[in-house]
């Protein structure tokens, strides 16, 4: 495995990869998608340990939906049990929960520093654990909590971006993955520069096609039968373009096994 440096035109190459592979097979890509919006939201409704358990298993899931993109962008229809397969081989169960442990502790981590804003305002209602009321979404200190733990969440999915791949495919130890994963993107920063603006406009012109029918029906509770759907679609689209990233980032090889 060898660490890339790309060019920044690349990152817009990753989202068009991204669209083009979920066209080729939209019922599986979004099926999966909804599977995994599903057993996350299933998973935190369990009592008291429920979100940190969502949490534990969210690389291993993003795992099932990068092999599900390696299979759509093969021409073959992903069968939903591909979103467990990180954890089906007991050889690479064990480091993706690790895995998934380190980015529980990291997440919290981040949640106890935006307490530092806010009093803990902000972490309770992103927990889960608190309703959300317009005055407190507008309140200074919420805001300013809201954008501390946007910007401290850049240098965490650095850190986690690239590592489910790598523990799966190329069974890295979880604390080397994140190295690497921190490396490549850092080393392709005007890349994902160009990836993360590509998505944003993406998202933003969905949001404005919903406004557009929306109009035109001249009917206002349809901005968001239409935003709803549309919106899951472009984020299911986003995650099916996060394989090409890792590809384009580490060298691909030839064995069944590894990235290809």
């Amino acid at each position: 495995m060898n660490l890339r440096t790309v060019p920044a035109r690349e990152g817009l190459q990753w989202a068009l990869l991204g669209i083009r592979t979920f066209w080729r097979q939209p019922l599986a890509m979004s099926g999966l998608f909804f599977l995994f919006m599903a057993v996350i939201s299933l998973v935190s409704m369990v009592p008291v340990i429920g979100g940190a358990l969502a949490l534990v298993l969210l690389p291993g899931l993003t795992a099932g939906i990068m092999a599900a993109t390696q299979k759509a962008s093969e021409g073959q229809f992903p069968m939903p049990a591909i979103l467990w397969s990180a954890f089906k081989n007991p050889l690479q169960r064990q480091p993706m929960l690790v895995l998934g442990g380190l980015y529980t502790v990291g997440l919290l981590l981040l949640m106890a520093a935006s307490v530092l804003a806010d009093g803990g305002d902000f972490a309770k209602v992103y927990l889960g654990g608190a309703s959300v009321s317009p005055e407190l979404v507008n309140s200074d200190a919420f805001q300013a909590a809201l954008w501390m733990t946007m910007l401290l969440y850049v240098p965490l999915s650095m850190l986690f971006w690239h590592a489910p791949a790598l523990v799966y495919w190329q069974q890295i130890e979880p604390v080397k993955s994140l190295f690497f994963s921190w490396m490549a993107c850092w080393r392709n920063k005007a890349a994902f520069t160009v990836y993360t603006l590509a998505w944003v406009v993406v998202f933003a012109s969905s949001g404005l096609i919903a406004l557009l029918v929306a109009s035109l029906l001249g009917d206002a509770q349809m901005l968001m039968a239409v935003l709803m759907p549309l919106a899951l679609m472009v984020t299911a689209m986003f995650f099916t373009s996060m394989l090409f990233t890792v590809k384009a980032c580490f060298s691909a090889s030839t064995s069944d096994q590894n990235l290809a």
